[in-house]
């Protein structure tokens, strides 16, 4: 495993539709390992393949309770509404109010290759959202209502 390079705002990876991963191999288990330790690394809530430079529809969301790892992920349901502040590590230090769905299921292929759902409320929800976003080549400042000012989040 190794920890891969983060993409920053203005690589025009990160505005590219990512493509279906058709076959499960060892170089998807192999990014699949490298994204988890760079999502550790990073301290982040999720990582999506185009934010190492990898244009597949694969991405890595922690929960709080596990990390999980999502093929082709789709959203199958949302609801409610939540507005909070927003990162991304392709865009460090700059956080911004964002609306999103509060319940948020996905369906997704896991490593063995299995269907799976989740269904994610709050935090988990809005990480589905974001990089589900960056799949289709969208980043978060594109839903931005209102930038946070220097010094408004307290963070750890």
């Amino acid at each position: 495993m190794a920890i891969r390079n983060i993409v920053k705002v203005g690589d025009d990876v990160l505005t590219k539709k990512c493509r279906v991963v058709d076959e499960i191999n060892e170089r998807i288990i192999t990014l699949l390992d490298d994204m988890r330790e760079t999502l550790i690394a990073s301290n982040g809530v999720g990582l999506a393949a185009p934010q190492v430079g990898i244009l597949k529809r694969i991405a890595l969301v922690d929960t709080g309770e596990e990390i999980l790892e999502l093929i082709n992920p789709e959203i199958t349901h949302a609801e409610g509404e939540q507005t909070d502040f927003e990162g991304c590590l392709s865009n460090p230090g700059k956080f911004g109010e964002v609306t999103r769905p509060n319940i948020v299921s996905i369906k997704f292929q896991n490593r063995k290759g299995e269907w799976k759902t989740y269904t994610g409320e709050g935090l988990t929800a809005r990480a589905f959202c974001h990089e589900l976003d960056h799949l289709d080549g969208h980043m978060f400042m594109e839903k931005v209502s209102r930038w946070a000012d220097e010094g408004e989040l307290e963070l750890d």
